[in-house]
């Protein structure tokens, strides 16, 4: 009777120490949530403060002053456009008409090179070490 009574205490004893095990971990992760939510709480202040200084200094007439007092722009006048007959002669073409592209044919020669050096790539085994030859 005695050895039940002595594993009955040491089971109870057990289940003790796992009950605060558990507790002392809930508690733990308890205290971390209310620190995250703390740290939530000051990073959206921060946010918020910084929201309301962007919109104070992103205000138009804010804006409008600075411009005014540092910038030396002046209203656009109606009489400061011309017409379209008062625009230059168009410039010299460099290109006759009917003369191939010059720059399009660049494009197609380093194409074509491009092309045939693919074509001879495909023929080696690797592109560092090309292919044994036989000395038969």
């Amino acid at each position: 009777m005695r050895l039940i009574h002595l594993l009955v205490i040491g089971a109870l004893v057990f289940a003790a120490a796992y009950v605060y095990q558990i507790k002392m971990d809930s508690t733990a992760r308890t205290e971390r949530v209310l620190r995250l939510r703390a740290e939530i709480r000051e990073q959206r202040d921060a946010i918020a403060a910084l929201r309301s200084q962007w919109a104070k200094l992103d205000a138009p007439l804010r804006l409008q002053g600075l411009a005014e007092r540092h910038l030396p722009l002046k209203p656009i006048a109606a009489i400061q456009y011309d017409s379209l007959k008062n625009l230059p002669e168009r410039p010299p073409r460099l290109v006759k008409p009917g003369d191939p592209d010059p720059i399009g044919a660049m494009i197609n020669a380093i194409a074509t090179a491009t092309d045939k050096d693919s074509a001879a790539d495909k023929d080696q085994v690797t592109g560092s070490v090309p292919e044994p030859e036989d000395n038969q």
